[in-house]
This record gives C-alpha cells, sequence and structure tokens, in this order.
C-alpha cells in the first residue's frame, strides 16, 4: 500500500519533501481522512428544506337556533313573552276574525287587532287606545255601539249593568271606563275622572286596583269608597 502511494505520489512531491516512503505514505493517509471528515461536515450542514406547518382551518360557525314559527292567530311582540308567559283575550266586534286569542305577556291592543285581520273598512276606531297593554281574560270590543272604545277588562261583562255600560250589577272596569262612566262613582267628579283616564293612558292601564292610589286626588278615605266598585 505504502509502495503504491509512493509511486503515484508526483515527483516534486517526492523530491521536495524529502520524506521517507513510510511518512509520506502515512501523511497522505492522514490529508485523505481530513478530505472525508471535511466532507462529512460539510454533507451534513448542508440546508435541508423545511415543510410549512399546516394552515389552522377557522372553526365553522355555530348553527344558530331554528326560528319557533308563531302559532295561528298569534301575534308576537318584540321583546315581550321571553319568559313563555301568555294573556288570552276575547277580541269582537268589527275585525275580520273575531275570537279568543293567546299572545304573549306584554302584548297590546294593537297586537290583537293585527292577530284578529285588523279592522273591518269603516270600523270606528277612535277612542280606541292600541298603545295599552293587554290583560289576560280581558276583552277587546271594536266599533260596537254602545260600548266603550277598547271593551271590557277582565272577567267583566258587556251587557246591560256590566261594567261597559256603567250599571251598578258588576265593578266599574278602570282599563275601559269613560271619563263620563268614572264621574258617577261617588266622589269622582269631572276633574277626577280625567286624572284617572290620563294615568291610566300614561302608565298603560291599571293592572291592579291599588294603583287608583297613585292617581293625583284620591286618598285613603276615598280609595276605601271606590275600592268595591271598581276593578283593573
Amino acid at each position: 500500500m505504502a509502495a503504491l502511494l509512493r509511486d503515484r505520489a508526483p515527483v516534486w512531491l517526492q523530491t521536495r519533501c524529502g520524506l521517507e516512503p513510510r511518512a509520506l505514505a502515512a501523511l497522505t493517509v492522514v490529508l485523505l481522512l481530513a478530505a472525508g471528515l471535511a466532507g462529512g461536515y460539510f454533507w451534513t450542514g448542508r440546508p435541508e428544506p423545511v415543510r410549512a406547518p399546516e394552515l389552522v382551518r377557522a372553526a365553522a360557525p355555530m348553527p344558530a337556533a331554528p326560528a319557533t314559527k308563531p302559532e295561528p292567530g298569534k301575534a308576537p311582540v318584540p321583546g315581550a313573552g321571553a319568559s313563555g308567559a301568555r294573556v288570552v283575550v276575547d277580541i269582537g266586534g268589527k275585525v275580520r276574525r273575531p275570537g279568543v286569542l293567546t299572545l304573549p305577556a306584554g302584548s297590546r291592543v294593537a297586537d290583537a287587532l293585527r292577530a284578529a285581520g285588523g279592522a273591518e273598512p269603516g270600523a270606528d276606531l277612535t277612542g280606541v287606545n292600541r298603545a295599552r297593554v293587554l290583560f289576560d281574560g280581558e276583552q277587546v270590543l271594536v266599533g260596537v255601539p254602545g260600548m266603550p272604545a277598547g271593551g271590557a277588562g277582565p272577567g267583566g261583562g258587556s251587557g246591560p249593568g256590566g261594567a261597559g255600560s256603567g250599571g251598578t250589577g258588576v265593578p266599574l272596569s278602570l282599563n275601559t271606563a269613560t271619563a263620563e262612566q268614572l264621574d258617577g262613582l261617588p266622589g269622582v267628579g269631572p276633574v277626577l275622572a280625567q286624572h284617572i283616564v290620563d294615568h291610566r293612558t300614561e302608565h298603560g292601564g291599571f293592572r291592579s286596583v291599588g294603583e287608583l292610589r297613585e292617581v293625583n286626588g284620591i286618598g285613603e278615605r276615598r280609595f276605601a269608597d271606590l275600592e268595591p266598585l271598581v276593578r283593573p
């Protein structure tokens, strides 16, 4: 092996180095090893392609809850009925579809009219407070001669002697009575009757007889006289 390396080494290397053949062979082997190590170092240090990370896909949006379809004869009211409460009212008179309706709590007379198909052509809506909040069990009559606009309240009658006619057989409805009917109550004059009507319009109706104390001009004594004669 050493002889082979010596024979293949350039002549100038053999003459200038003045090395023994054995030393020259060892030097050649060292150089070859160094070249091999250098090549291996550069081979391992070469740049390698890096795989890009996979893109993170955006999560699909949650499907919206299906909207519940309103039942026939029910008119949804924005912001009302969130707790599932309902009111049952009887709407009649000059409307397209009179009958008993179940509406969300907080509905108003306008919602009942809309659920009943609207008023008939030519129906007189003068005096109908369409912004009034409905109460469970009340009756709404539209355009019926001899009846106060808006109908009768819960449990009230609409015939003779009832709250709508100002009779004494049934307590007078604070929510549907006219100022003239309220004027007929004991201790209530035209001014106080108008105060009751104004309070009713401002607060959307009476929810209880006790709210009558909030009307200007009604003290405890007058309230005690009126309490058995009226209802919401």
